[in-house]
C-alpha cells in the first residue's frame, strides 16, 4: 500500500477516540518531511478526509503544503467581505479582520500582499487612519508579487496620511506610485498626481512640474500635460479655501 494512503488510514482509524488523538499527532509529526515531499498529491488526501471527523489530519495536512490555491481563495474571500462592509456602509467592522488577514497572509513585514490596499482602503471611510498608519509604519516593504497592490498601497496610504496631517509622508507615498516603473501610465498614477500637487502647493506653498530624473520616459511625457489643467485647479481651490478661512476670521473674529 503507498505510504500516503497509510497515512490516510491512520488519520481516518485514531480520529475517533480522543485518546488516539496523540498518538496520531506523533505520527503526524513524524511524516512531516514525507508531506512536504508529496505536496502534489495533498489536494487528493483532502478529499478523502471529512473536516468534522479528521480535524487533526485536515489542519496538519493543510499547515504542511502548498497552497497557492487556498491563498487565492482566502484573498477572494477577503475582498468580498472588504465590498460587503462598504456597500452596506459600514466599512469600520471590517477595519480589524481585515488587519488579521493581512497579517495571517504575509510571511512578514517586508512582504506586500494582495489584501494590503484593501485594508488601507476601508480605513479611509471608516476614518480608522491611525491603524492605517499603524501598518505604514510597520511595514518595510521589500517584496512585491504584482505592481498594482503597491500602486494603491502607496496611494490609499498617502490619503490616510493626508488625512493625519502626515503631508510630507503623504508626499513621499504618493510620489511613489506615479515614479514607479511603468510602460503605460495608469488612472491611480494620474490620481496620485494630482494629489501629490494639491498637498505640495498646501503642505509647500509651491509646486515644481520637475519630475525626478528616474521617472519613466512615457509617465513624465503624459503627466507633463496634465500638470498645468491640475495646477491651475488645485491653485483655484487652495484659493478659494484661503478666502474662506479669511471670511470665518472676519466673522468670528
Amino acid at each position: 500500500m503507498d505510504s500516503l494512503e497509510v497515512l490516510v488510514a491512520h488519520i481516518q482509524g485514531f480520529s475517533s477516540n480522543f485518546n488516539d488523538l496523540s498518538h496520531l499527532h506523533s505520527l503526524l509529526k513524524q511524516s512531516e518531511d514525507y508531506l512536504r515531499y508529496q505536496a502534489n498529491r495533498l489536494a487528493s488526501v483532502l478529499g478523502q478526509l471529512d473536516p468534522s471527523k479528521h480535524s487533526l489530519g485536515n489542519l496538519f495536512i493543510l499547515e504542511t503544503g502548498d497552497w497557492g490555491l487556498i491563498d487565492s481563495c482566502f484573498i477572494y474571500v477577503c475582498k468580498r467581505f472588504k465590498d460587503d462592509v462598504i456597500l452596506l456602509g459600514a466599512p469600520i467592522r471590517g477595519v480589524d479582520s481585515m488587519r488579521i488577514a493581512v497579517q495571517k497572509l504575509r510571511p512578514s513585514s517586508e512582504h506586500l500582499t494582495a489584501l494590503h490596499p484593501d485594508f488601507l482602503l476601508l480605513c479611509i471611510p471608516a476614518k480608522c487612519y491611525k491603524a492605517g498608519l499603524g501598518m505604514l509604519e510597520e511595514d518595510d516593504i521589500f517584496e512585491v508579487d504584482q505592481p498594482r497592490n503597491l500602486f494603491l498601497y502607496c496611494y490609499y496610504g498617502g490619503m490616510i496620511c493626508i488625512g493625519q496631517k502626515r503631508f510630507g509622508k503623504a508626499l513621499e507615498l504618493l510620489k511613489n506610485v506615479f515614479t514607479a516603473p511603468m510602460n503605460l501610465l495608469n488612472a491611480i498614477a494620474v490620481e496620485a498626481y494630482k494629489k501629490y500637487i494639491l498637498i505640495s502647493l498646501i503642505h509647500n506653498g509651491q509646486f515644481s512640474t520637475t519630475l525626478p530624473k528616474y521617472t519613466s520616459s512615457i509617465t513624465g511625457r503624459h503627466l507633463k500635460n496634465y500638470s498645468q489643467v491640475i495646477l491651475i485647479n488645485a491653485s483655484f481651490h487652495i484659493y478659494i479655501y484661503r478666502l474662506l478661512l479669511v471670511y470665518l476670521c472676519y466673522i468670528f473674529g
